[in-house]
């Protein structure tokens, strides 16, 4: 099955999946076939901020449609901003959406985590991450470090590069969630988030939403 992807929101993100995604398929021994279409950040960002949902989503469905014209038979949009509107692009995409935030939920289900830290956009911290994590305690980073991690982020977000003051504000609120509010694995709850953050140096547990959402994609493609 031909994969769509929703891109643009993040150069980092896409390049991201791709690699994920190429990887897959890769140790599968199966063929990737995917067409992206391009979504544009600033637009994204200033619908999130005013939870223009309605205006996103329909945003979202003229590039689905586009998707569809080119022989996706199944759409991953590649932003964990970008499911601010998950109900209502999947109600007026004409393809199935993969969703991120039932693909992480079922992941941190699997684990049995009972307290996660996240990191990302402020309306993914606040918001932890969309009310889609049933039966865990999601924290945010406290006080003015919620404010600089979404500033930092959205930065990063916008150039695909993590400079040394923005991977300091990362790592410094993740290991005050684990060591000092007892955070027992930090959520990357925004998909640019590997830039700053590798699983195999990191010394605390990671969920990363991205390549979670990446493998849940790859098994619809597969059927």
């Amino acid at each position: 099955m031909q994969i769509g992807l929703i891109g643009g929101i993040g150069p980092a993100a896409q390049d991201y999946y791709c690699r994920q995604l190429i990887s897959l398929f890769a140790q599968a021994e199966r063929s990737l076939d995917m067409t992206i279409v391009h979504a544009d950040t600033p637009t994204l960002l200033a619908n999130l901020a005013a939870d223009r949902r309605t205006e996103q989503a329909e945003l979202f469905a003229q590039l689905a449609e586009r998707l569809d014209r080119a022989g996706a038979g199944l759409i991953g949009v590649t932003s964990i901003a970008g499911h601010f509107c998950r109900h209502e692009f999947a109600a007026r995409s004409p393809l199935p959406v993969v969703d991120m935030i039932d693909a992480v939920a079922g992941d941190v289900a699997e684990h049995h985590y009972e307290k996660i830290g996240i990191l990302g956009t402020r309306t993914v911290m606040e918001s932890r991450f969309y009310g889609g994590l049933a039966g865990v305690d999601v924290i945010a980073p406290p006080g003015s470090a919620l404010d600089d991690v979404h500033t930092a982020y959205v930065e990063m977000a916008k150039t695909g590069m993590a400079t040394a003051a923005q991977r300091t504000i990362f790592h410094n609120a993740a290991t005050h969630m684990i060591n000092s509010a007892g955070a027992q694995a930090i959520m990357l709850g925004g998909t640019d988030l590997a830039l700053a953050f590798g699983a195999e140096t990191c010394p605390f547990p990671l969920i990363d939403c991205a390549a979670i959402h990446a493998r849940a994609i790859f098994k619809k493609a597969l059927g």
